[in-house]
């Protein structure tokens, strides 16, 4: 027997006698949960201990929605999403299909098990946080460990042999802070989320192992894990090769944004208090019939459709987005330059709403608003629509500059009428005024035009190998 093939054979013997072990446990688990065991009041002490110090604390509350929403299915889809498409752009299609396959084994695994378990949620003194469905095991703790693991796994080849050792510690930290989250928000028991991790270890151990025993991955090509899943398609994993910084004059270029982010500040000020403060009544008597007729015709349907569409501008939304556009963008441009351009683009678009919403101070419309809490910012303008135009409008920039099909030229209509939708969505929701509205678009539009003229998204040695263009 070969050296390869002994070496594949020991992997195999290893990995199915620890599936096996895992498998024990987590039978085992199942099994003390259902039966309230002293394992069910462990979960209970915990569960009150950590509801104690949580409830208590505002601030750290923030912090740990912010940690857990990282395991949420959101996030999972965003990255395995993005992850997927690149790897088949660079034409790494068993790797692609290995993503796909394990992310959706999620769909099926989650609910599936909670329904057959069907163990009721932590009731705690004071909750702080909510979640729907079973309680068994922790969804979180099992997407987070799938997917972390399976961007980890494919990965890993592209990364520094010295830095390969941090990035896997770093993974397994955050998959254990989202655990932990769920359990101090009082959403999950501790045995959930063990429960989830050893699912998901299962889970990804399989599909690891169907992929390296597949079609065209012999003994001999199935080297140890810490090298990554298929060490063979480093070339096409690195995300930016042979990109190096080809920016001219860096110093000027960035004053340049800043002076261009300061102009649109004044233009939005001045907006601002034409509309508040030099002509209110006209400007209050224009803006308050438009709302009140939308008010007046709201319906089921058109709410229910107003409700979908508003997301797409709302926070958690647009940063899943944003990063989906980022990792698909390196994936085919194999340059930074997109990204920056894009990051540059959002940021300094929160940066001017922020700042202008905070000087202007403009009340919400006096009628009856739909939707969720607001949050604690003024009306003028709208940090929804903003945020969608910005966004939206980036990444119909990059596809424009990147594509030379007809089809982007539909990327661009989709992109100003989602921006359209979520306006009008605000309008019907009571939330803005029109004045608010059209504010947005003066914010956005000027801004996303400066950061192209600037930054020019667009490589400058040419469309590298794998972008696929032509006319």
């Amino acid at each position: 027997m070969t050296g390869g093939r002994r070496g594949f054979v020991v992997d195999s013997v290893v990995g199915l006698a620890a599936l096996l072990m895992g498998g024990v446990v987590f039978a085992l688990l199942v099994a003390l949960v259902q039966a309230e065991s002293m394992l069910v009041t462990l979960d209970r002490y915990v569960a009150a201990e950590l509801n104690a110090i949580v409830s208590g604390s505002p601030f750290l509350r923030s912090v740990l929605g912010l940690i857990t929403d990282l395991g949420g299915s959101p996030a999972s889809w965003v990255v395995l999403t993005a992850l997927s498409v690149a790897l088949w752009w660079r034409r790494r299609r068993r790797l692609a299909l290995y993503v796909v396959v394990t992310g959706l084994g999620l769909l099926v695994l989650n609910p599936g098990v909670k329904e057959l378990v069907g163990r009721l949620r932590p009731v705690v003194e004071e909750p702080v946080a909510t979640a729907p469905g079973p309680s068994f095991p922790s969804g979180h703790a099992l997407g987070s460990l799938v997917t972390y693991g399976v961007a980890l796994l494919v990965l890993l080849p592209a990364i520094p042999q010295r830095w390969r050792r941090p990035a896997i510690a770093g993974a397994a930290s955050l998959v254990v802070l989202i655990g932990f989250t769920r359990v101090a928000l009082g959403v999950h028991f501790l045995s959930d989320v063990v429960g989830g991790w050893l699912l998901g270890l299962g889970w990804l151990a399989i599909t690891t192992t169907a992929f390296r025993a597949g079609p065209g991955a012999g003994p001999r090509s199935a080297p140890p894990l810490p090298h990554g899943l298929e060490p063979r398609a480093a070339p096409d994993l690195v995300p930016v090769p042979d990109d190096r910084p080809s920016f001219t004059d860096p110093v000027r270029r960035a004053a340049a944004l800043v002076v261009a982010w300061v102009l649109l500040w004044g233009l939005l000020l001045g907006a601002g208090a034409v509309v508040t403060q030099a002509f209110p009544a006209p400007a209050d008597r224009v803006d308050s019939a438009v709302v009140r007729w939308m008010v007046e015709h709201r319906t089921s349907p058109v709410t229910v459709v107003a409700t979908t569409v508003g997301k797409l501008g709302s926070t958690g939304v647009v940063i899943s987005v944003a990063v989906f556009v980022a990792v698909v963008a390196v994936g085919i441009t194999r340059r930074r330059r997109p990204v920056l351009f894009l990051g540059v683009v959002l940021v300094g678009e929160v940066a001017l709403f922020l700042a202008t919403a905070s000087i202007i101070g403009r009340s919400r419309p006096p009628v009856p608003q739909l939707g969720p809490e607001l949050p604690p910012t003024s009306s003028f303008p709208s940090g929804h629509v903003s945020a969608a135009a910005s966004l939206y409008g980036a990444t119909a920039v990059l596809v424009l500059t990147w594509a030379r099909r007809w089809w982007r030229w539909l990327v661009v209509a989709t992109a100003a009428l989602v921006a359209v939708l979520v306006a009008l969505a605000r309008l019907y929701f009571g939330v803005h005024y029109p004045s608010d509205v059209l504010a947005s678009g003066l914010l956005a539009v000027p801004w996303l035009l400066a950061c192209w003229y600037v930054l020019r998204p667009e490589a400058a040695r040419g469309r590298p190998h794998g972008v696929r263009g032509g006319t």
